[in-house]
């Protein structure tokens, strides 16, 4: 188990040498393994070698069990800005693991996609704030809240899944924000979400109350109308097989969900993650 600030001092570092183009400047080991967008890359590549500024802010979580961090932040390339979510494996002061997941208006396809302007982005304050004595939850329970986010939103009826929402929980999507998380979910207002799979629960900072998630949403593209649990008609978007990838983040504090942000891109439908056990990588390491 690491100490949470040697955890938080190698995202710091990492996020130097990632906007340096020098991994020499954080422990990457020699052959840590590397993704962007659910694409399995020799190491470095891929936004390493593109990035030109963070624009931030940045969000830090860690979690000492399992020894892995979790960052949300935005970044610029050339003059294309968009969001950029990573999440790091740690070994014996190393970073052995590296998941990047990023979105920007020129990577996001299929349905419209919801995105926010990035000079307008800022992170939910409270999630950085650790939680009070009598609203921390357990690991266990915090997962649990998580998955039952996840629950709620696949083949989403209007009922609420082994979860609980707080009265003004707010969902952050790729920048742009979205209210009245529990209100939409009653509703009924994602009904054409087939599934939501490949779950993972990659980073638990317990003193803060945070969940960053891994997973899939699928659309079979199936489903032409449909009404809301007041009877509103709606259509869905989603006309043919369609996926969303995402790393999402939960702030949980007595029971209830408090605050959502999501960084997620379309991908091919029912694409894997490369984090899969049967995954293979590039063979070779870096230089570092």
């Amino acid at each position: 188990m690491s100490d949470p600030a040697a955890l938080e001092a190698i995202a710091e570092r990492y996020r130097a040498a990632y906007l340096a183009h020098d991994p020499s400047l954080a422990p990457i080991s020699r052959h840590a393994r590397f993704s962007e967008n659910n694409v399995a890359l020799p190491f470095p590549d891929g936004t390493w070698d593109t990035v030109a500024e963070e624009l931030g802010p940045a969000l830090t979580l860690v979690d000492t069990r399992q020894d892995s961090i979790g960052i949300f932040t935005a970044i610029r390339m050339h003059d294309v800005t968009g969001y950029l979510a990573v999440r790091l494996g740690v070994a014996e002061g190393e970073i052995v693991e590296i998941e990047h997941l990023f979105s920007t208006p020129r990577n996001l396809s299929g349905p419209p996609t919801p995105i926010g302007p990035v000079e307008e982005f800022a992170h939910d304050p409270d999630l950085v704030r650790p939680v009070a004595a009598d609203e921390r939850m357990t690991r266990d329970a915090l997962i649990a809240a998580a998955n039952g986010y996840f629950e709620t939103l696949q083949n989403n009826t209007g009922d609420i899944r082994g979860t609980a929402f707080s009265a003004d929980c707010t969902r952050i999507e790729n920048g742009k924000s979205y209210p009245e998380v529990e209100k939409l979910f009653r509703l009924g207002r994602y009904r054409f979400n087939e599934r939501v799979r490949d779950r993972a629960f990659l980073v638990i900072d317990e003193p803060r109350g945070l969940v960053m998630a891994r997973g899939f949403i699928d659309h079979k593209g199936v489903m032409d109308d449909y009404a809301l649990t007041d009877g509103t008609a709606m259509r869905s978007l989603f006309r043919e097989p369609h996926s969303w990838s995402l790393l999402e983040l939960f702030k949980v504090k007595a029971g209830r969900i408090t605050a959502v942000e999501a960084t997620f891109i379309a991908v091919p439908y029912y694409m894997p993650s490369p984090w899969n056990p049967a995954q293979r990588w590039p063979a070779q390491p870096h230089e570092g």
